[in-house]
């Protein structure tokens, strides 16, 4: 192995049902030794011996299935950093709603669970909870991916960019989003701009977005929207060196309007264009991804269908 390069390791980790096995799949088709449901235990061992094999990249699941050993695994990290390692912690959310559907669709049971319960959704809410205890400290500092609204080849996609991105400085993760669909859980801030002039009124521009030059010349024209773009922009400009000087890999800005058509879409650019010179820049968005996939199929096949180890399907739509 290139002495030169550090050998990466990202862990993945996360709500059960929230699409783990499919970050897992995505990274291992992008060329990682991935090994899903490894106790913390044999974490450090496992990378030695990836060591001796001059592995390069490699990825692990551990999730709540180790719930007793969760608590030393924080440690067990900060061991393997100091050894040199190139460690991405990847933590895979989504809102409470949308786990407890995925696993009324799959009949699994999550990990958590108490057999027997005669009331299942408030054993499965009360499973989430305890989970999301278990799993605080790993979530602080991780890179978090809301997958609430995403298909699997979606998924896919966002962790490939992710892991691509620069590591040596923060990646500006900029993303437009509708409030009538919910705030991003992975955002570390979040801008309302429902307040500036809405092209949705302006009958030519209805079934446009924030993309289209129509729109963006109109919202450009509007002194509301270039004061916000200023403020926003300034903020970031005061305290993205603080974040870097923090050890953040990864900063997500979020933006959202009313539906996540114009607005926000406009400003997500714009603001990805005024960064991109000086930090790595990634901009999604959430509601034109979500529209571009096409509606899911009425049936859903789910991974880790079939495979005992895959806790709930892991949730996360299969493209069509």
């Amino acid at each position: 192995m290139d002495a030169a390069k550090p050998l990466q390791l990202v862990l993945i980790t996360g709500m059960s049902g929230s699409g783990k096995s499919v970050a897992l799949h995505a990274l291992e088709d992008a060329g990682f030794y991935c090994v899903d449901n490894l106790p913390p235990e044999l974490l450090e061992a496992f990378v030695a011996v990836e060591r001796t094999h001059e592995a390069r990249q490699i990825a692990v699941a551990i999730d709540v299935r180790s719930a007793a050993s969760l608590p030393g695994l924080p440690q067990r990290l900060q061991v393997l950093r100091r050894q040199g390692l190139e460690l991405t912690v990847l933590f895979l959310d989504a809102a409470d709603d949308v786990l407890v559907r995925r696993f009324s669709e799959t009949r699994r049971l999550h990990p958590l669970s108490v057999r027997g319960s005669t009331d299942q959704r408030r054993a499965l809410l009360e499973a989430l909870k305890l989970e999301r205890e278990l799993l605080a400290e790993l979530r602080e500092g991780a890179l978090v991916i809301d997958t609430s609204h995403l298909r699997a080849a979606q998924l896919r996609s966002e962790v490939k960019a992710l892991l691509a991105a620069e590591p040596h400085a923060p990646t500006l993760v900029f993303e437009s989003f509708a409030f009538k669909r919910g705030v991003p859980l992975d955002a570390d801030f979040v801008f309302d701009v429902r307040m500036l002039p809405n092209p949705h009124y302006e009958p030519d521009l209805r079934a446009l977005t924030g993309l289209d030059e129509p729109v963006a010349a109109f919202l450009a024209g509007e002194p509301e929207v270039a004061r916000m773009l200023a403020h926003i922009g300034d903020f970031l400009d005061h305290w993205l060196p603080g974040l870097a000087r923090d050890h953040r890999s990864y900063v997500t800005v979020a933006v959202g309007c009313t539906g996540g058509q114009h607005r926000s879409v406009y400003l997500v650019e714009r603001l990805a264009q005024r960064f991109a010179p000086h930090w790595p820049v990634l901009r999604r968005h959430r509601e034109l991804d979500v529209r571009l996939a096409g509606p899911a199929p009425a049936s859903q096949a789910r991974t880790g269908a079939g495979n005992p180890s895959a806790s709930a399907a892991d949730g996360v739509h299969q493209a069509p």
